[in-house]
């Protein structure tokens, strides 16, 4: 198994840490180490930037918009060249 030191953590997030593992019986280590694993079972990261975009889309209600036409491109200027 691989191992991490964890460097400059708050001491106000070591305390609540000592705290919570205290409160569940078990040593501040082996809280990280749920803690860290509830995570990240949670949700996967997405595979794509497209797919965290069409899932996050996915969950609001969608709204048609009436777009007005679109008008011709007008013609570019002609610029005459200039001989100097």
């Amino acid at each position: 198994m691989a191992s991490i030191t964890i460097r400059n953590l708050e001491d106000d997030i070591k305390q609540r840490l000592r705290v919570r593992a205290a409160e569940h019986g078990r040593s501040m280590e082996e809280e990280a180490r749920d803690i860290l694993r509830r995570v990240m079972s949670e949700n996967p990261p997405p595979r794509n930037l497209a797919a965290s975009i069409r899932s996050r889309i996915a969950k609001t209600d969608r709204v048609d918009i009436e777009l007005p036409d679109r008008e011709p491109i007008p013609e570019p200027p002609h610029l005459a060249r200039t001989r100097r």
